[in-house]
């Protein structure tokens, strides 16, 4: 449909898994989409499989240098930047008793301070340009409450929803829309591992009305629309795509 004709977006954490399914879909839609992962390799055989619209860039969401040094490569290549998507992330579940020290800076260094400093660069890069931009974070419904042997990712995407909103009113003066997605569980790499565990897929499956983890492309929708005009007066929000889950 060519909803993103023109644009240009730079997506986090994009080499796989809904990142991937993000840049595909915006590259169907007419957009150029430059997939930014600390695993080159990767991303760039999944930009060479999306197509020519699609390239790689080395991002490293917890360094400043890479930060940056990301931002003007994909300056130098399309001229500036329209869509940022923040989903680099990262999981982790323990009992409280037990996370260790190192889950949590890790999880805050990736999940906030990434989400965080990857705003700010995008932010000033549309502002010295002079571009109506979106910016669009990954958080999630685990963010809007707390849940048993997840506190810290909780406490992450809580982080992630409020500096959605802080930042949403902040850069509207500039006329570049910060919103938020907030997915349940969905069928990706990142939470793999622990599907393949009774424990935790009986767990999550019961706490889903609708009855199963939700499929990357199921989720891309929401994306387009908040990288579109369709949403030039959605600001601050966070769209819930999570099964039903935070209505019960």
């Amino acid at each position: 449909m060519n909803r993103l004709s023109g644009k240009t977006a730079l997506i986090t954490g994009a080499a796989r898994g809904i990142g991937a399914a993000f840049a595909k879909a915006y590259v169907g839609e007419g957009a150029k989409v430059v997939i930014g992962d600390i695993d080159m390799a990767r991303a760039t055989e999944t930009a060479g499989a999306i197509g020519p619209a699609c390239s790689a860039v080395a991002l490293d969401v917890t360094r400043q240098n890479s930060i940056d040094m990301a931002i003007a490569e994909v300056e130098r290549r399309h001229g500036g930047l329209d869509i940022l998507i923040n989903n680099a992330a990262v999981f982790d579940m323990a009992p409280l008793a037990e996370i260790p020290r190192a889950s949590y800076d890790r999880l805050f260094a990736i999940n906030v301070s990434g989400t965080l400093f990857m705003m700010q660069a995008a932010a000033k890069s549309m502002i010295a340009r002079g571009r109506k931009g979106k910016i669009i974070n990954m958080a999630s419904q685990a963010g809007r409450r707390g849940e048993a042997m997840v506190a810290v990712y909780c406490s992450t995407k809580a982080c992630v929803i409020s500096l959605t909103q802080s930042a949403g009113l902040e850069l509207i003066k500039h006329g570049i829309n910060v919103n938020a997605i907030a997915p349940c569980d969905f069928d990706t790499p990142m939470i793999e591992p622990y599907l393949n565990t009774d424990e935790y897929r009986t767990w999550i499956l019961d706490a889903l009305p609708v009855g199963r983890v939700g499929q990357p492309p199921e989720i891309v929708g929401a994306a387009v629309f908040l990288a579109s005009q369709a949403s030039s007066m959605v600001v601050g929000h966070t769209l819930i795509v999570d099964g039903g889950r935070t209505v019960i």
